[in-house]
């Protein structure tokens, strides 16, 4: 389905609510623990190496970074939390800009949170999960580094997530790996249903 390079950029990256770009697009926001993969999920849904940055440095990420993709979406890359060297002031900080965005952001059409495969969900994982309910919006769970487990152990640690988070059946749950792409085209086709379009 998604086999070639989409015309994408970095718009803005933002520290605070009065630096988002115009609501002219719908948007949909990447969210998940420090280290859990999102810059390589959003490199591989583009088909790009870089364009959002990687780091070995869990916790970097410490803005709301916008990507205009096609022209016809904005993919908006969240802080990560749950870092446990950043300090409490820099933690509560992020947590007040994350939640700010989610409330407040009428172009926000969806979330997709993620969860590495290899670990049970953490307290701030089911946060999240809340929060994103409590705020109505739609909601795709991606269970990153699928490729660092065992086929034979998939269901079980996809079982163990939607259990742990609480998913309700409507919940989609979608196992990921940036090195395979496994997962990519499940997750544009969630992703095109949501923006009423053939292909993005």
């Amino acid at each position: 389905m998604r086999r070639k390079k989409l015309k994408a950029e970095l718009i803005i990256t933002a520290g605070n609510k009065t630096q988002f770009p115009l609501e002219q697009v719908p948007e949909i926001a990447f969210l998940g623990k420090s280290n859990v993969g999102k810059s390589s999920l959003l490199n591989t849904l583009v088909e790009r190496k870089s364009l959002a940055r990687t780091s070995s440095q869990p916790g970097k990420t410490q803005t709301i970074n916008f990507f205009n993709v096609a022209d016809k979406v904005n993919f908006v890359d969240l802080p990560g939390y749950g870092y446990a060297k950043v300090s409490k002031t820099q933690k509560e900080a992020w947590g007040k800009l994350i939640e700010g965005y989610l409330r407040d952001r009428n172009s926000l059409q969806q979330v997709i949170l993620l969860i590495d495969i290899r670990h049970e969900p953490s307290q701030n994982d089911k946060t999240m999960y809340e929060w994103i309910y409590h705020y109505n919006y739609n909601l795709i769970v991606v269970a990153t580094k699928m490729d660092k487990i065992k086929r034979s152990q998939l269901a079980k640690h996809l079982s163990i997530i939607r259990t742990n988070l609480g998913l309700k059946q409507s919940d989609k749950l979608i196992p990921f790996s940036s090195t395979t792409k496994q997962g990519k085209d499940e997750i544009w086709m969630e992703i095109n249903k949501l923006l009423a379009e053939e292909d993005v």
